[in-house]
């Protein structure tokens, strides 16, 4: 298995995928936002720009998914999103499962004066909602319960493909 996740790693058809992934998310992030209206919270727009993360993670290794380099810049990105959007989603959970007067999140998303998202980028970025809101769920989770088993599927596959990129991928006995 990891001699085959070693060969998808050096192929742009795999960082592609992930890449759709990402902007999936993103996407569906935004349907829930402008279709349904649902408020963003200040942690489901860390949680979009984790999505962006990845997105931007897979963009690096499409590069040259054949060179190490790429692959591994790609990959500690990809397992820092994922690790990131994990916390915030926890997070997010946290607060709707076991509220707390001494613990909420901020009312107003904190970006870096350089990348001000939320002034560049409102429709996507500007938070509306409460973190501690429970306002939509499936199959008896919440939306940050689906995040968070969303961030850890992508935790486990970038480590086991970290793991495979120590591994020899298989040769093919058909090639001239």
């Amino acid at each position: 298995m990891l001699q085959l996740l070693s060969q998808y790693a050096r192929n742009r058809t795999a960082w592609f995928l992930l890449l759709l992934s990402a902007l999936c998310f993103e996407l569906v992030a935004l349907f829930f936002q402008h279709v349904l209206n649902l408020n963003p919270c200040v942690l489901c727009i860390y949680q979009r720009c984790v999505f962006a993360g990845i997105f931007i993670a897979a963009l690096i290794a499409l590069i040259n998914p054949q060179n190490l380099l790429f692959r591994l810049v790609g990959l500690a990105l990809w397992i820092y999103c994922a690790i990131k959007g994990f916390l915030f989603a926890y997070e997010q959970a946290t607060l709707q499962f076991e509220p707390s007067m001494f613990h909420s999140c901020p009312l107003n998303v904190s970006f870096p004066a350089w990348l001000p998202l939320n002034t560049w980028i409102p429709g996507m970025f500007e938070s509306t909602g409460i973190c501690s809101d429970r306002i939509w769920q499936f199959l008896t989770l919440e939306m940050s319960q689906w995040t968070m088993i969303i961030f850890i599927c992508y935790l486990i596959v970038a480590l086991l493909v970290l793991v495979a990129q120590f591994v020899r991928p298989v040769q093919s006995a058909w090639k001239n």
